[in-house]
């Protein structure tokens, strides 16, 4: 479950004067969103490539008597470089129709003049997230529409004396957030068996996104789970969201995980302890909250780390 902090909106506020960035502070926070400071364009970038923001609020010049806002749209140019979604409002004392329309053309989504006014600047900031997220969310169902089978569920029928106790663990652990691990040998229903799972839990109205790991070679592996951005390597012509982003809010199954390449195993455990990844070629950590469902062939007497409970499907 969600805190109240991390349902906040996170927003960046950069500007060289203490007493600006104070007074952006005090107004965002009586309206509800968090915030981090900066005071330059190399605070600003690492703060962007370390943690996940809803908006930047910035200012355009950093060094004492500077008036042309080049600091500022250099900077523009290279956060929308590592995340182009990310919205950027700019801000400064000494405007001009053509440093806004600059501005506007390396990406920034509006544009103030000091000295703001509160009911606009606030007004900018709300659209702008909200826009973001709508735009988020059209990609995460393209592509889940993309992946998700039109097949209907299958059903699970088990009328064994040996299937009782796996039917009531199912019963007890499907309406929980855990990480399952189900075992069993091929065509024993493990698939069935995570689909039931998922139908269980509160989850259900959320995707169910499927990796079969035994089919994706090592080299494309990591781009399927977690994305790539433009330029990651030779073929990364856009940005990809992965698996992990597309099953946000919802269930994650990784059909035959024991195919997991060695060099994989401790990023995927990173992500089922902390929800946090990068994709391949950035450094900029997104955060998702997925359940995650597995199965491999073989039964195994522990769970291995991240997981919470184990079921072994037997025919």
């Amino acid at each position: 479950m969600k805190t109240a902090l991390q349902n906040r909106h996170r927003v960046l506020v950069a500007d060289d004067q203490a007493d600006i960035r104070e007074s952006l502070r005090l107004l965002l926070k009586n309206e509800g969103f968090e915030t981090q400071l900066a005071t330059s364009p190399s605070e600003v970038m690492s703060a962007v490539e370390a943690r996940e923001f809803d908006a930047v609020l910035m200012d355009l010049n950093y060094t004492r008597d500077t008036t042309s806002g080049k600091e500022g749209l250099d900077l523009l140019s290279r956060i929308q470089s590592l995340d182009s979604t990310l919205p950027v409002i700019v801000m400064t004392a000494w405007s001009s129709l053509e440093l806004a329309v600059e501005a506007m053309r390396l990406g920034a989504r509006d544009f103030l003049q000091k000295p703001w006014e509160n009911a606009r600047l606030l007004n900018i900031l709300r659209t702008q997230i909200d826009l973001r997220q709508a735009l988020r969310q059209a990609t995460r169902l393209e592509a889940e529409n993309r992946l998700l089978s039109v097949e209907a569920r299958p059903t699970l029928i088990a009328e064994s004396e040996a299937m009782r106790p796996v039917l009531e663990l199912i019963t007890r652990i499907g309406p929980s957030d855990a990480n399952v691990l189900i075992t069993g040998e091929h065509g024993t229903g493990k698939e069935v068996v995570a689909r039931t799972l998922h139908a269980l839990s509160d989850r259900s109205n959320k995707p169910m996104v499927t990796v079969n790991a035994g089919g994706l070679s090592s080299g494309v592996f990591e781009s399927e789970l977690f994305g790539h951005v433009k330029g990651a390597f030779t073929d990364a012509r856009a940005d990809r969201i992965g698996r992990f982003e597309i099953a946000d809010s919802g269930t994650l199954f990784l059909d035959e995980i024991a195919n997991v390449p060695l060099n994989l195993q401790a990023k995927l455990l990173r992500v089922l302890e902390t929800g946090e990844f990068e994709r391949v070629g950035s450094s900029h950590s997104r955060r998702v909250n997925v359940r995650v469902l597995a199965a491999m062939s073989t039964c195994k007497p522990r769970c291995p780390p991240g997981v919470s409970a184990r079921i072994c499907s037997s025919a």
